[in-house]
């Protein structure tokens, strides 16, 4: 998991190239859990939620460039990350092209 949280952070401009399943999933999971516990210090020390908020902003900058790669690694192309925009089915319908097979090649 830590391997594709640094990994993530490293690539953060790189929308070349392809991630898989577990690299992609890895860091989502890695973000979630350093969310939680910024959220649990914040309600701890309130000068903290400025932190979490901070962080929550600078994780976007690795996510995009990650969901690109791993959407072409399913073979899609990177237009389809829009298609989260769609309100409610949008969100479920990227979920499922980002939980796809690795296409070879």
């Amino acid at each position: 998991m830590l391997d594709a949280y640094i990994s993530g952070w490293k690539r953060a401009f790189d929308y070349s190239g392809r991630s898989t399943r577990g690299d992609y999933w890895w860091f989502i999971l890695a973000n979630i859990i350093i969310g939680l516990l910024l959220g649990l210090a914040a309600k701890l020390v309130s000068q903290l939620s400025a932190l979490q908020n901070l962080y929550a902003i600078a994780a976007i900058v690795p996510g995009i460039p990650l969901c690109v790669r791993r959407l072409r690694d399913a073979g899609k192309g990177w237009p389809w990350i829009f298609i989260g925009l769609v309100p409610i089915i949008g969100a479920i319908w990227l979920i499922v092209l980002l939980v796809m097979p690795s296409v070879p090649g």
